[in-house]
């Protein structure tokens, strides 16, 4: 329009990366960089005070505490160019009291009991070192000097011969899922999935009886030590009594609904307890072949199961990562354990302690009975599936994994002493390194394993180890994880 003068938008002109990042470190050099007059130069005073008020902060307590046991404190402030000092001497009228210690703080240790040959002067420490005054309780945080080394809680393991394999057994024609030995200690069966049940001697490991009955891989296995009963589980759904006399099967217990994986017998009353795929733990009558209670509550597969003659009378562990402990007299739920993250695979009652350990793919842990409550966890990882665990009376738990490997640990603080591994058999895969079940005898000087290369083998502790020739190689551990 006429007369009206119209003012145009100069383009922006686009800014390089390079440009704007100069911009940047600008800015931030005014803001930042002492250089631009933005801090006061340092003031010697506000220094002196700031210092003195340190060397009260951190050493106010001693000076304290040798206030109270009487002794003379005499405090010299020196100023020179670089630091101040503060010397804390002894008595007066002894022969270091006017020299000081640069840029050291000298706290005397308290006097000893004069002798024929002593003075009554304090010595000094010649390195200069903190030490602490005599009757003192307090404890500075922030002073490393004057805090007290704690020794480690931990109960020292004992030492355990190592152990190794003596005897390997051949005879089953699948994987071994299986074992249970004989109370008089003479023979052991052991369950395959080649469908068949085999009993071996224990002093010569020759096969002794092959029993047939089963239509799936047997999976769980117990011989009664009251009668002359022997019982079996299997992916069959089935469970069956065994006439040991008769070899052959007297009685079967129907009831479950998918593959039974464990099996128990109760120490002191005539019940079977077996667990399976169902999520259910079920309660057998012997005798009349009646369930007596079927234990609810696990949201996946029973894989482990143990008994005790008095409460909790029955523990499981589930793939769905718990343990439960139940009740005989109501088959109800007693305690639940939630401490694992993964499936509980294995668990293992100690012979004699009032204790037990369960095993899943994160660790193992130990747990006290009868309240459940949680121990510790054992101070090494065996990185895979363990499948099985074993402990004798000595102290000494066995634990076999997915990938043949056998650890050895010290029950009592839970050190790993001996870690083996497997061969796996000639003819077989090395993927077939894989432990399933584990059992020491009655004794407990002898370990079975059954293992995926279709053989049973034998272990014993090392006769001519000592002390000295497998020293105990452990540390106690600086962080314990209590969960």
């Amino acid at each position: 329009m006429p007369g009206v003068a119209v003012e145009m938008e100069q383009p922006v002109e686009p800014q390089s990366l390079k440009k704007l990042s100069f911009k940047s470190l600008k800015r931030a050099l005014d803001l930042f960089s002492p250089a631009h007059g933005h801090y006061a130069p340092p003031d010697a005073q506000s220094k002196k005070i700031r210092i003195s008020y340190k060397m009260h902060a951190e050493y106010g307590v001693v000076v304290k505490n040798l206030n109270q046991s009487g002794q003379k404190v005499i405090s010299a402030v020196q100023d020179n160019k670089t630091s101040e000092v503060l010397a804390l001497p002894g008595p007066e009228g002894s022969a270091d009291v006017q020299s000081g210690a640069q840029n050291a703080l000298v706290v005397p240790p308290p006097i000893q009991p004069r002798g024929p040959n002593q003075t009554g002067v304090p010595s000094r420490s010649t390195s200069g070192a903190l030490m602490s005054a005599p009757g003192s309780s307090e404890r500075n945080q922030s002073t490393s000097a004057l805090m007290e080394r704690i020794p480690s809680k931990w109960p020292r393991p004992e030492w355990h011969a190592p152990w190794r394999n003596y005897r390997v057994i051949s005879g089953h024609l699948g994987w071994v899922r299986s074992i249970a030995f004989d109370p008089s200690n003479s023979w052991f069966c052991t369950g395959s999935a080649d469908r068949t049940i085999k009993i071996w001697d224990v002093g010569t490991g020759r096969l002794k009886l092959t029993l047939t009955g089963h239509i799936e891989q047997v999976r769980g296995l117990a011989v009664s030590t009251q009668h002359t009963y022997m019982f079996s589980a299997g992916d069959d759904k089935q469970v069956k009594c065994w006439d040991l006399e008769q070899n052959k099967v007297i009685r079967s217990y129907h009831g479950h609904l998918s593959g039974v994986y464990c099996l128990a017998l109760h120490p002191t009353i005539d019940v079977l307890l077996t667990g399976g795929r169902d999520s259910v733990c079920r309660v057998w009558d012997i005798r009349t072949k009646m369930q007596a209670f079927a234990l609810s509550g696990h949201d996946n597969t029973v894989c482990s199961v143990f008994t005790r003659p008095t409460d909790p009378q029955v523990v499981t562990g589930s793939h769905d990562t718990t343990i439960k402990f139940w009740d005989l007299r109501y088959g109800k739920t007693m305690v639940t354990l939630t401490h694992h993250k993964k499936s509980v695979r294995a668990m293992a009652l100690h012979p004699t302690q009032h204790s037990f350990a369960s095993a899943s793919a994160d660790n193992i842990k130990k747990f006290g009975l009868p309240k459940g409550e949680f121990y510790h966890n054992m101070l090494s990882q065996q990185k895979t599936i363990i499948n099985a665990m074993a402990v004798n009376e000595d102290g000494v738990m066995a634990t076999g994994g997915d990938n043949g490997s056998m650890w050895f640990w010290d029950w009592k603080s839970g050190h790993n002493f001996q870690q083996s591994q497997t061969i796996v058999q000639p003819g077989s895969l090395d993927s077939e390194a894989g432990i399933y079940a584990l059992s020491y005898d009655i004794t407990g000087s002898r370990l079975v394993s059954c293992e995926a290369d279709k053989t049973i083998k034998m272990w014993k502790q090392d006769e001519n180890a000592t002390p000295e020739t497998h020293p105990l190689n452990y540390k106690p551990p600086k962080d314990i994880r209590r969960f």
